[in-house]
């Protein structure tokens, strides 16, 4: 396999190898159980390769690649709707789609080597890693593809990995619950995102993004679909008032899963993004759109901090600070959808935009690393109980280690990276409205009293566990994403200029996104 041949396919290339892996993990796994783990980071780690390619590829170019399924990879021109018939799957990856690639992958990398020791004995363990692949695949296909149906088909692909995954340890059929309830709630928004699906394809003979938004004439019927797809993608992201699956589904879940979930929650993010900028944003009225995102994010930062403060079980805590984060996120995004078009976009909008597009990166990767924190406590104590925990920092002091660094990042605390994507998001969002950035510095100071509660709870005192340090796969697992978080709160630039501001600029730039997709390969 040539260099080319690997740079030209790789956007295909990175759904094969974790779909491959999925599908041989079974089988591998009846004759060998280190095979199948060797299996199985050698896939992680190729897809993880492939997508720093696809990143590489992106940035080096500075335009989106086209890669038409069955097309000559040398001429990738799309070719026309055939009277409204998609012919070919097309994936159309920008730097924002590939800054989501990178992070999917290295958080799922993570998780594949933390849990070969977690799981290790757990029953059923080859279908726990087919479903953990399938759960990457699903991921990768949301944030890759150009068309709003198999946008559709990688979400339901997403949402039923990852209820199997929340289920797979059953605990007294506590865990069976959440992931019902998880299924049921995405079930009934993939209905919702169909059926919006439905008429836009009604509307306009076409299911390409690019390609609807070029004929966007924003309806009443299409105003009635970006509300459907602005609910379910925010249900599915976690935001307050839509977020009733988060705290048991990220509380019942494995460690590995429940960092996982993070990353998949942001593709929906992702998704609502998308929607918002690319396929409605020349045509809908934008600061609308923008101020109810920004209330979406307002909501999930304040009720979900002060959910996390009264909370004793460990995962449930993190699950509702995982809410409160994505406020950042949708807070700053929604300020950069707000002021769109506007001379106030180049002040500041572009600039929360990229605070909130850092932050999604820096979220997966600290609180990645806390669920997976949470998870070696749980794993050497038995209990998610704060309550039944205390002194363990005597005897699992890496686990201390990195759950502080989790700790102070979420907190917004330097030099980690927490503090340098809020502390964007505080200065470009206090030019918009300065009652939103005194509101989100509260929720850093709320967040991190909730932490020194824990790291209180948890870690110090007199010991009342006798137990050692978890496995070194489980801590070769937090160490990477600590690294990330170390790496991008000392350096911040490389982040910014590398991954955040050309993404933000990607997804500010809907012309130029749609005029590369039906331009072909020009």
């Amino acid at each position: 396999m040539s260099w080319e041949y690997l740079v030209n396919h790789s956007p295909a290339l990175i759904i094969i190898v974790p779909l491959l892996a999925a599908f041989g993990t079974p089988l591998i796994g009846r004759f060998s159980r280190k095979a199948m783990y060797i299996w199985i980071i050698a896939s992680l780690t190729l897809t993880e390769i492939i997508a720093i390619i696809i990143l590489h590829t992106v940035y080096i170019s500075g335009k989106p690649m086209v890669y038409v399924m069955g097309a000559n990879p040398y001429n990738m021109a799309v070719p026309p709707d055939s009277g409204g018939i998609p012919i070919r799957i097309i994936f159309t990856v920008d730097a924002f789609s590939s800054f989501m690639a990178f992070v999917a992958s290295t958080v799922a990398l993570a998780g594949g080597i933390y849990s070969i020791s977690c799981e290790a004995q757990q029953s059923a363990q080859e279908k726990y890693y087919a479903l953990l692949l399938l759960m990457l695949v699903g991921m990768l296909g949301m944030v890759l593809t150009g068309d709003l149906f198999n946008f559709f088909v990688f979400l339901e692909i997403n949402s039923l990995a990852s209820a199997a995954l929340v289920s797979y340890r059953i605990d007294k059929g506590l865990a069976v619950e959440a992931a019902f309830k998880y299924a049921i709630i995405s079930s009934i928004g993939a209905l919702a995102f169909l059926f919006g699906i439905g008429i836009l394809y009604g509307e306009y003979d076409a299911l390409n993004m690019a390609m609807i938004a070029s004929r966007m004439k924003f309806t009443d019927l299409d105003k009635i679909v970006m509300a459907l797809f602005t609910v379910t993608l925010g249900m599915k992201a976690g935001a307050i008032p839509m977020h009733y699956w988060v705290p048991d589904g990220y509380g019942k879940a494995p460690g590995a899963i429940s960092a996982m979930l993070v990353t998949a929650s942001q593709a929906s993010l992702y998704g609502l993004f998308r929607v918002s900028f690319t396929v409605f944003g020349l045509a809908a009225n934008t600061a609308t759109l923008g101020w109810f995102i920004i209330m979406l994010g307002v909501l999930s930062m304040f009720v979900g901090v002060t959910m996390a403060l009264i909370q004793h079980d460990i995962k449930r805590l993190m699950a509702y600070h995982a809410i409160s984060q994505t406020g950042y996120m949708l807070l700053g995004v929604g300020v950069g959808l707000a002021t769109l078009g506007t001379a106030a976009f180049n002040q500041y909008g572009l600039a929360a935009m990229e605070g909130g597009i850092f932050h999604i990166i820096n979220h997966a990767m600290y609180k990645g690393l806390l669920f997976l924190t949470a998870g070696a406590v749980i794993y050497r104590v038995g209990t998610s109980d704060l309550n039944k925990m205390g002194g363990l920092a005597h005897t699992m002091k890496y686990t201390t280690i990195f759950f502080m660094i989790g700790a102070l990042s979420i907190a917004g605390i330097p030099p980690f990276n927490g503090f340098a994507s809020k502390l964007l998001i505080y200065e470009s969002v206090y030019q918009f409205n300065p009652v939103l950035s005194i509101l989100a510095m509260i929720v850093s100071i709320l967040t991190l009293a909730s932490f020194v509660k824990v790291f209180h709870s948890a870690f110090m005192g007199p010991k009342i566990h006798d137990v050692k340090e978890v496995p070194k796969s489980m801590l070769i697992g937090m160490a990477i994403l600590t690294f990330f978080i170390i790496l991008f709160g000392l350096f911040p630039n490389i982040a910014l200029n590398y991954l955040v501001a050309p993404a933000a600029k990607a997804l500010a730039n809907p012309l130029g996104y749609i005029a590369r997709v039906l331009g072909g390969g020009a």
